[in-house]
């Protein structure tokens, strides 16, 4: 009997373990960011490869795949012969971040108030609806997710990829998936963010009130992390 593999036949077979891969790999990411979020994981607890290999039945290599990801995102932190811990997110670095993301997202709103084209404006009020509906509905993903595509829109036309490249590393801590989270497990309120005075400040190319309107923003986020984490600071 022929038991060669085609070239399709191992295709298929790879990309349905790739698939089975990233499947395992995403439960391993939900499972610890609902333990931090939830606060079975304290901040500064080590998180045990061994236990987590044990429970998913699986070699220790995704698993680090999973902890490098957490840690991009701001969950953990990599501590050289002690493994992966829980990263703190103390109030003050809220406070320190949130102030300086005001002052570089405003700086940002205001060089992009005078290259906006009528594209840009066309998308940024499609996003402000998706953001408007996704409070509605409670949807702290689609929430996250819009925020986030509101300020890359208005950051690119900013023209500044150095501005854009200091946020983005600026945030990782304060990822979106952690905000979202928070929202999604009640522990965060939706901030009341209304971007229709923004775009407006945009079309009349007023840099100074987009500038003050996006920094009141940015502080608005700021306040209602710091709010859905006082219960739980360990510091």
């Amino acid at each position: 009997m022929n038991t060669a593999i085609s070239y399709n036949d191992n295709y298929a077979f790879k990309t349905k373990k790739l698939v089975h891969h990233l499947t395992l790999r995403e439960q391993i990411l939900d499972t610890i960011r609902k333990q931090i979020l939830r606060g079975k994981l304290k901040p500064g607890e080590r998180v045990a490869e061994p236990e987590l290999a044990e429970q998913f039945g699986i070699s220790r290599t995704p698993i680090r795949e999973a902890f490098r990801q957490l840690e991009s995102e701001g969950y953990l932190t990599v501590v050289p012969r002690r493994g992966a811990v829980v990263a703190s997110l103390s109030d003050r670095d809220v406070q320190e971040f949130y102030a300086i993301r005001s002052v570089l997202e405003g700086y940002a709103a205001e060089l992009a108030a005078g290259h906006l084209s009528e594209k840009d404006l066309a998308r940024l009020d499609t996003i402000n609806q998706k953001l408007k509906r996704s409070a509605q509905t409670g949807n702290g993903k689609a929430f996250c997710q819009a925020y986030d595509e509101f300020h890359a829109t208005f950051l690119k036309a900013s023209d500044n990829s150095k501005l854009f490249e200091l946020i983005q590393q600026l945030g990782m801590k304060f990822s979106s998936s952690r905000i979202a989270a928070l929202i999604e497990s009640g522990q965060m309120a939706f901030p009341e963010v209304d971007y229709d005075d923004v775009l407006e400040a945009f079309r009349r190319q007023d840099g100074k009130t987009a500038k003050s309107l996006v920094k009141q923003s940015a502080a608005t986020v700021g306040t209602m992390l710091r709010k859905s984490l006082a219960p739980r600071q360990v510091d």
